[in-house]
């Protein structure tokens, strides 16, 4: 376990190996990776580079702009004046394309496009001498295995891009890649890495979180490099703390939200996403969710969930194929399939009082559970991750989805 006298030792290390630098910009994750450590490694290196360090800039992908009370409680030392936000729809800049002929063998067939490589305008152009890349490994739903350069080429990415990367995961699917190091987007990514990206001085730290035995979380690794072995070794250490294998498939499975980290079911459906390979068929997925007041983090989004639902695999594929204004927003329709139970099992959404209402939750495919009655009846602050209960009143809880990949044997293969 790494303590913050250990995290800083050892950035301050490499840094001191590195030499001198007068330019750098700091890309961390955003709030949704609160609990990545990322905001003290940015203000550990904040202090280290001083008036070195010009420009911090979360890597927010299609999410929000961090508002002050997330900035204050994630990079405390950190001056705003020296926060960027990332706007994916405008400052971004094409750097290269991904033949589509390597496309097509990444992806195994399923997508033969070229993809258009992007970032940040202030990533590739803003003439830093270094460019730390900071954030948690752990398994995803789009790409298999969080972070690396996944934070620049999706959390600085552009609209084209992100929507690509986002399509050509869901259609590959999620059972397929959560989990695994080596999948067709983490292919592509390094491709446009290694052929457009070698004159930019990116330096990765990689964080795994995991429990301790009181249930707090705790830092198991930390690997700092700026090639894939760095990300690799970080997966494998990954797949030992944040990999939940389970021998009995959950009939019914609760998740909580936090309500300062989950606020959409854009967020929110991480739920779903981490839970999917674990719940038995006819099972149920209850959602407790205190915040979740919307659908998509985008208004554009946020208005084709509502119009078009987490409906199952075809009806999106469908979808796609009939309504341009889809097709276009392929993110979007990603999102849809992730977040579908595949009419395999329930999920039941309980929104907090003045977030989503019965309707709103109900037009989108989703069951609607009571807030005030489902956190009586799973009190979130009396449960630790496992199993309760007996018989028909057996559960799986789950406290933080973000944090790690459950799955039961059966439905996972090496």
């Amino acid at each position: 376990m790494l303590d913050t006298a250990d995290l800083k030792r050892l950035i301050e290390g490499v840094y001191e190996q590195l030499g001198s630098r007068e330019k750098v910009l700091i890309v961390p994750p955003d709030f949704t990776r609160f609990n990545s450590r990322a905001g003290e490694l940015t203000c550990l290196s904040a202090d280290y580079f001083g008036d070195g360090l010009k420009a911090v800039m979360p890597a927010l992908g299609t999410h929000v702009a961090m508002p002050d009370w997330q900035l204050e409680k994630m990079f405390p030392t950190v001056s705003k004046d020296l926060i960027r936000v990332h706007d994916w729809r405008n400052d971004v800049v094409t750097i290269g394309e991904v033949p589509g002929q390597i496309v097509d063998q990444y992806t195994e067939g399923l997508w033969s496009r070229p993809w258009p490589a992007q970032l940040n305008k202030l990533l590739w152009s803003g003439g830093h001498d270094l460019i730390v890349s900071i954030g948690q490994v752990v398994p995803h739903e789009v790409i298999g295995m969080a972070n690396y350069n996944k934070n620049i080429f999706i959390g600085t990415g552009g609209v084209e891009g992100i929507n690509e990367s986002h399509f050509i995961g869901a259609a590959y699917g999620m059972e397929r890649m959560m989990g695994r190091a080596n999948t067709p987007l983490r292919r592509i990514l390094n491709y446009a890495e290694r052929e457009f990206c070698a004159g930019l001085p990116v330096l990765y730290i990689l964080t795994v979180i995991g429990p301790d035995a009181s249930g707090g979380l705790v830092t198991r690794g930390l690997f700092i490099g700026d090639d894939p072995e760095c990300f690799e070794r970080a997966c494998d250490l990954s797949l030992q703390v944040n990999f939940n294998m389970l021998a009995e498939a959950p009939k019914r499975m609760v998740v909580y939200l936090d309500p300062e980290e989950f606020h959409s079911t854009w967020l929110g459906n991480k739920a779903i996403y981490r839970t999917r390979m674990a719940i038995a068929d006819g099972g149920e997925l209850i959602v407790i969710a205190p915040k979740v007041g919307t659908f998509g983090e985008d208004p554009e989004i946020d208005r084709l969930i509502r119009k078009y639902g987490y409906r199952t695999t075809p009806e999106v594929m469908k979808f796609v194929d009939e309504n341009e204004e889809l097709a276009n927003n392929l993110s979007a329709a990603a999102h849809l399939i992730h977040g579908s139970p595949e009419n395999r099992f329930k999920v039941t959404y309980c929104p907090g009082p003045g977030e989503l209402t019965k309707r709103e939750v109900e037009s989108v495919g989703f069951a609607f559970g009571d807030f005030a009655e489902m956190s009586a009846k799973y009190p979130h602050d009396k449960l630790r991750d496992g199993w309760h209960g007996e018989g028909g009143d057996r559960f799986y809880y789950i406290g933080n989805p973000a944090l790690g990949l459950w799955a039961h044997q059966d439905r996972f293969s090496d």
